[in-house]
């Protein structure tokens, strides 16, 4: 069984492919794609698996990397404004070449969910619906590292945020990408929805814990939407990217981020990461 993994070159896609050969895929039967041809080098010589250049915004590379493919994970793209007709670009090449599967990784409640994130996610699940190729649609919550990264800002400046008390059920990259990988290998995959994520935490709790491993005083803030805009701009970002983050807190406050099906441990087997445990980690790094 041919599996193809796209977006192979970053984080997430790399995990998978690492995950897909821990759980027993051939390396002669994983592709990894991207954009990159170095980086592709550099997967092939580590692990063996063949490689191919695709780019979403190449229909053609598209579907030249996804012949003879059984199962593709369309990761989702980067590119906020043009991830739709990217993901569609996928799911025609799919289609093209007669995939029996097409994974793609979403955002929880991707049918109901609000914040903006979430709108090129539910497009794109249409899109691929409307297809015609089977699917297993994938929907993660955050990545844990989102907030494990800015653990010194957290130790400086405390938690700044606009979600109230809603609840977070992120985990791992490497969770999410186990959880990929066991999708794409089962064989009754197709038409199931997959709602991931960990043990939820509120952004208080978040404060709590990183407090708590590291023996300083962390708190958390509640600011209005428009002041965590200012904050974000102020500290560097675009002020579209900071609008969709403070959106993002907004649906945090709605709930839309928590996911209590277990999905996320039923894939992987195992309890996902937890929050305190990774910030463990990332603080003893810090510390090395």
């Amino acid at each position: 069984m041919t599996i193809v993994v796209t977006g192979a070159t970053g984080h997430l896609g790399h995990l998978v492919v690492e995950s897909l050969l821990r759980r027993g895929a051939s390396p002669r039967e994983v592709v990894a794609t991207g954009r990159n041809e170095q980086r592709l080098a550099e997967l092939a010589d580590a692990l063996g698996v063949r490689t191919a250049v695709a780019d979403y915004a190449d229909p053609y590379s598209l579907r030249t990397a996804f012949q003879g493919a059984e199962r593709v994970l369309l990761v989702s793209g980067t590119e906020m404004g043009q991830r739709v007709a990217q993901h569609a670009a996928v799911a025609q090449a799919a289609r093209d070449a007669g995939v029996a599967l097409l994974a793609y990784t979403s955002i929880p409640h991707a049918d109901t969910a609000e914040m903006a994130l979430a709108t090129e996610h539910r497009e794109t699940e249409r899109v691929i619906r409307e297809s015609g190729v089977p699917f297993t649609f994938l929907r993660n919550s955050w990545y844990l590292e989102n907030y494990l990264t800015q653990l010194p800002a957290y130790l400086e400046h405390g938690v700044v945020g606009a979600a109230g008390d809603g609840r977070i059920s992120a985990a791992t990259r490497g969770d999410f990408a186990d959880a990929a990988a066991a999708a794409l290998l089962d064989p009754d995959s197709a038409g199931r929805v997959h709602e991931l994520g960990g043990a939820g935490f509120t952004l208080a709790e978040l404060a709590a814990t990183v407090a708590d491993a590291s023996g300083r005083p962390v708190t958390y803030t509640e600011v209005s939407p428009d002041q965590l805009t200012v904050i974000l701009v102020g500290a560097g970002l675009p002020q579209a990217y900071a609008e969709a983050l403070v959106s993002a807190d907004l649906g945090i406050a709605r709930g839309e981020l928590e996911v209590n099906t277990g999905d996320l441990e039923r894939l992987i087997g195992r309890t996902p990461t937890s929050l305190r445990d990774a910030v463990g980690a990332s603080l003893a790094t810090l510390a090395a």
